[in-house]
């Protein structure tokens, strides 16, 4: 155990999150996200939700500032409505660094999933509870 480092982070995402560069792109997965199919990395955190770990990642990794939209979400099927659980993004969002979000149409999302850096396999329930992450630079 280290001081200062979210205990929800295991010495597996830990490694993960200090191997990636500038750039890199992080998925955090739903529950219903096929993670194991699409990742070049699979980090496994079952029974933790999806803002608990975004929480814990953004305390160590900053956010691309070189490009538009370091966050993507999952977009939503037409007729479905838009998930409670964005908003909860939104807010854990702006307490560590204001960033623009886009949305990505679903079978596009999983295309770029597959070219992450590694995925997050979560037991979170929310439907479209879906995110990555562009990795920036740490100047600090």
């Amino acid at each position: 155990m280290l001081k200062g480092i979210p205990s929800i982070l295991s010495p597996e995402l830990l490694k993960i999150l200090m191997e990636m560069g500038h750039g890199d792109e992080l998925v955090i997965g739903d529950g219903n996200f096929p993670a194991a199919s699409n990742a070049q990395r699979l980090i496994r955190c079952d029974g933790h939700g999806v803002p608990a770990l975004l929480d814990a990642i953004l305390t160590l990794m900053p956010l691309d500032t070189y490009v538009d939209a370091p966050v993507a979400l999952m977009e939503t099927t037409q007729g479905d409505p838009r998930p409670a659980i964005w908003e909860e993004y939104q807010r854990i969002l702006a307490m560590h660094q204001k960033v623009k979000i886009e949305t990505v149409e679903r079978f596009a999302f999983y295309q770029r999933a597959k070219q992450a850096y590694a995925i997050i396999a979560t037991g979170e329930t929310a439907l479209y509870a879906n995110i990555i992450l562009k990795k920036g630079v740490v100047t600090e």
